[in-house]
């Protein structure tokens, strides 16, 4: 007589095979999709969903990163690294190839080219006729984002209405579009901060350095620590000390990275990945809550963003 074991699949079991799903469902159901890849911990995560979804056979689609020219060094390097190591296909596109075709307009030489980034997503999608992104948003993170659908349209000139937008009943997703619109899919819509922490310990999944503690130079401006002096690769010099401002060195880490000008670091001692899963569980304070000051600019500043194209 055969005894059967009843096997219970963990929370992390069940949003990767929901996660794997979506993913299949886009190289199912799309023509061209790209997986939007900037190196940091949720691109990171979906990276190794779609190994689990395709392996050993090659990604159905691209790598792509919209590049504002003013990210950490540290993960541009860690992000050619990885795409290189998994022999998949990186493109990359930049907002400053924006700034010189005049598409991009700064209002400032020191503003953030953070929301700028859904300018140069559309003229690429443009470019290469891509009909679904797949992104690594969560739900969790901002309450614009907890409005989206994980198969989230978009019309024909890259707009996002909440309010049109596709029933998901019983996980049936659809992702049809005419020419000229697209789908923005996110496969890890209903995980956490701490599922992410949780799912790097497990997949022991490398990171760009500035995610652990490390010692950084800082001031204190617009309610935030931001780090000063930041080089870049081409030499350039970001968020240089204002007159008046006091620059401390202090043990920080990064909870979220972005447009170096409006991506700020934590306090924390956290140097291992299960230090940041205890540090996470006991923060009271949201992953962008404290950390981008440009969701902070008002109440709808991402809802506002994600309506003119943003990720």
């Amino acid at each position: 007589m055969t005894t059967l074991t009843k096997q219970t699949l963990s929370h992390l079991d069940w949003l990767e095979a929901e996660a794997i799903h979506i993913m299949r469902e886009v190289a199912g159901q799309c023509e061209r999709p790209v997986l939007l890849f900037s190196g940091g911990k949720d691109s990171i995560c979906m990276l190794r969903v779609a190994e689990k979804a395709f392996r050993p056979g090659k990604f159905p689609f691209p790598l792509m990163h919209i590049d504002t020219g003013h990210n950490y060094q540290e993960v541009i390097d860690f992000r050619d690294r990885r795409a290189a190591e998994l022999g998949e296909r990186l493109i990359v596109r930049s907002v400053e190839d924006s700034m010189k075709r005049g598409t991009v307009v700064l209002k400032s030489a020191d503003e953030s080219r953070n929301k700028h980034q859904a300018v140069t997503l559309l003229e690429a999608i443009a470019e290469f006729e891509f009909d679904c992104c797949i992104g690594g948003a969560r739900r969790d993170e901002e309450k614009a984002r907890a409005k989206e659908r994980v198969m989230s349209f978009r019309d024909e000139f890259g707009s996002w209405d909440p309010k049109n937008q596709r029933p998901e009943l019983w996980s049936l997703y659809n992702a049809r579009v005419h020419k000229g619109e697209n789908i923005r899919a996110f496969p890890i819509s209903n995980w956490t901060e701490m599922d992410v922490w949780q799912y790097i310990e497990r997949e022991k999944l490398e990171l760009p350095s500035i995610y652990f503690s490390h010692q950084r130079d800082v001031v204190m401006r617009g309610g935030a620590m931001m780090p000063v002096n930041v080089q870049l690769a081409s030499g350039e010099v970001l968020n240089v000390p204002k007159p008046g401002e006091e620059v401390i060195s202090q043990t920080v880490r990064f909870r979220t990275v972005g447009d170096i000008p409006c991506t700020a670091p934590v306090l924390s001692d956290a140097d291992t990945v299960e230090k940041i899963v205890i540090e996470t569980a006991t923060t009271t304070i949201t992953e962008r809550g404290a950390t981008r000051l440009d969701d902070q600019t008002s109440e709808a500043s991402m809802e506002q963003r994600k309506k003119e194209g943003y990720f």
